[in-house]
Formats: structure tokens, sequence, C-alpha cells
């Protein structure tokens, strides 16, 4: 028996973003101390997937999306200066610690997991010797809990997700050039940057202007006029790389480290001593930073939820919002005609996530364009989506689609 879903398709009659005179775009990169909070998070609910599903057969409920991380304290100098004071990652939210006579480690897991992304991805950050962790998570609340028992996946919450497609010229450069700065190849050549990069794109028609802020590593760093050649060979690399991947712009811009001022001398650089502002000076917090795309669109509507953390069988916060960027980006692919869409997904807490209370898609097409053909074409693809929501939450809770 077919299941009928509520689902609307609409034309939006609203100037696609592209077209748009002001574009605004922003990425917190690797070592962003918000983006730390949502990946360490992230990966404790995936490493928590897998010991669920080994040692019990399922997926039970957990929530660890309520992660915090306060910064150190640190005397920076060039030449290399000294960890005064260490990070904490503080782990909050619940997690099933006891099943069935079965003992989960959670708290140990956590801080497995946790010492294991950031060894892979903060090259200068010990684990070991410059975070310390703290242990907040608890058992679920009975209600919760029990929707895992049910028959059917019921949604622990009553949220909306939001995604789109196609990603903007402003968007896509934004994205491309924060991971350009974060690959092993830029780091082997610029080795005294650090992983936590800040891009802000500003597109004025068809001029974009990025404002990048990166911590360079004092160890690398001799006195300020290495600091200023290291600096302006960056920018140089910068100005290269959006130029062989200029999206149509007529022109590009690149500012780095803006806040730098050459009267104060070693006090008017950014220095770090480990490559992250989260040493000693910016605090973090799971939610604050990219959105389910790795991007902050301030012309795109964005649903609140923090996605990092949060389990991927019944927690639409993320479920919901991974699932309608899939949606859109599948749309936008298969179906001719679409400039641009827009799909929504909102639940009702403990109905079945496979059947919203809406889904709906709001689509901007090519002049010429029949809408009734593509209204046809995009519910089927939304209803297939949702009909097959097991096989995505199986690739969700395996860490295939990235969260932040």
């Amino acid at each position: 028996m077919s299941i009928k879903r509520n689902i609307t398709v609409e034309e939006a009659f609203c100037i696609p973003v592209e077209n748009r005179c002001i574009e605004l775009v922003e990425r917190k990169g690797t070592g962003h101390p918000d983006t730390i909070c949502d990946s360490v998070m992230e990966a404790v609910c995936l490493d928590l997937c897998r010991e669920y599903l080994e040692h019990t057969g399922q997926i039970l409920h957990h929530n660890i999306d309520k992660g915090l991380l306060v910064a150190g304290k640190t005397i920076v100098k060039p030449g290399g200066g000294d960890v005064i004071e260490p990070m904490k990652i503080i782990f909050g939210d619940r997690a099933v610690d006891r099943y069935k006579g079965v003992n989960i480690p959670v708290g140990e897991i956590a801080v497995s997991s946790a010492k294991k992304w950031i060894g892979e991805n903060l090259r200068f950050v010990n684990p070991e010797m410059h975070v310390i962790f703290q242990n907040e998570i608890k058992p679920g609340s009975a209600e919760l809990t029990d929707i895992f028992a049910r028959s059917f996946i019921g949604a622990n919450d009553t949220s909306a997700g939001v995604g789109y497609a196609p990603l903007s010229d402003t968007e896509t450069l934004v994205l491309e050039t924060e991971r350009y700065l974060n690959s092993s190849a830029f780091k082997a050549k610029f080795p005294e940057t650090g992983e936590d990069v800040k891009i802000m794109g500003y597109r004025n028609q068809r001029t974009l202007s990025l404002t990048i802020a990166i911590a360079f590593i004092d160890r690398f760093i001799s006195d300020t006029s290495r600091y200023y050649e290291r600096k302006q060979a960056v920018i140089e690399a910068l100005e290269l790389f959006t130029t062989q991947h200029n999206r149509s712009f007529e022109k590009v811009t690149v500012q780095l480290n803006t806040l730098d001022n050459q009267e104060r001398g070693e006090k008017g650089v950014y220095l770090t001593v480990l490559g992250t502002s989260a040493e000693g000076a910016d605090g973090g917090e799971v939610g604050r930073g990219n959105r389910v795309n790795g991007l902050i669109a301030f012309s795109r509507p964005q649903s609140m939820e923090a996605a990092a953390g949060k389990n991927p069988v019944s927690h639409v916060g993320k479920i919901y919002n991974v699932l309608a960027r899939e949606i859109a980006g599948r749309i936008h692919r298969e179906i001719q005609g679409i400039t641009e869409i827009y799909v929504f997904l909102c639940s009702q807490i403990g109905k079945p996530i496979d059947q919203p209370l809406l889904a709906s898609a709001q689509i901007t097409t090519e002049p010429g364009v029949s809408f009734n053909i593509i209204r046809q074409a995009t519910a089927t693809i939304i209803n297939e989506e949702l009909a097959d929501i097991g096989k995505f939450i199986t690739t969700l809770s395996l860490g295939k689609y990235a969260v932040c």
C-alpha cells in the first residue's frame, strides 16, 4: 500500500540569488573554534553509531550536539611562543550508555574520537598536551529513548530543514578558497599558515571581494618583516587561485588579515602558537558555524538547527537539513529548466520521519519552461527520496555526508 505524503511544489516568484545585486557568503574553516566543535561532536556521533551497531545491532538514542570549546591561553611571539593554559572541550547532551546488559563507554569514545579528529586535522595541536576533555554526556530521557524501540522511526522533534540548489558562483568560490587554504598542498608551500581560516565573500553585481583571516604560526615567523613578506606571498597565491577559478566575475579582490597594523609592531600582526584562535582568543560552540552545505549564506533561508552531533536515525534537525540539500541537488541535476530550487521538510514529533508534516519545493524556472511538467517531476523525486529514507539514514550514519 502506497503512502500518501503531503508534498507541495510551487513557483517561487523571486529574483534568483545569482541575479541579485548584493550577496554575502561566509565560511568558517577547519581550525575555526566553531568548526572544531561541530567536527569533533560529529566525529563522536559517528563513532557512537559504529559502537552501538557493533555491540547491540542497532543505533541507540544519542545526541552530542551541545558541545563547547573553551579557549586556552598562550604567549605568542615571533620565533615560537608557549601554551600557558590548554583549551577545554566539553561534551554535552545525551547518549545511552547501557543496553540489555551491554555497557557502552560513551565518555571514553567521546575523548578518543576528539583526539583522533584533532590529530588528523590540526597539525600543531597535540590533543594529549593542548586540550582538556570534560565529559558531561548523560543518559537519554525515557520518552525520547523509547522512539528507538518503536516499530517505525519517529521524529524526535518538531522541526524544519531546508536545502537549495545550485550553489551560486560566490558560494562556490568561497567554499573552494577555504578548501584550498587548508589543503595539504597549500600547507606544504605555506607551513606558517594555520587551519583557522575565515572567509567573507561580498559580491556587488559581478565584483567579488574576499575578506580572509588566516592565523599565522609564530614559530615560522622570525620578525614582523618576515610576517608581512609571507602574508604578501599568500595574497599573491590567493589572487592566482581566484583568477584560475574565476566563475564569471568581472573582478575579484583579496584582503588578508585586515586587522594588521604595522605601526604596532609584533602586537599588530595575527600570530598564534598552534594555528587556531581557540588556543587563546576565541571559544567555540556547536551550531554557530557553517550550515550543512559548509556555508553561511545570508541571502538564503537557513535552519537554526545544529546538525553536527545529532543522531542520524530520528533527529530531524540533522536528517531533514541534509536530506533537503540532497533532494534539491538531485532535482536540479535531473530536471531541465530549473534556475533555482529550495526544498523544505517539516516534521512532527513522534510521527514517522518518512511522512513529514510538509515537504515543499519552491522553484524558479528558466524562461519559457512549462511549470506543470516540472511540478510533477519534482513531486515524484521528493516522494522517492522520502520512501527511501532508510537507505539515506544508513549512509548518513556512516559519515558519507558532510554536515559542516
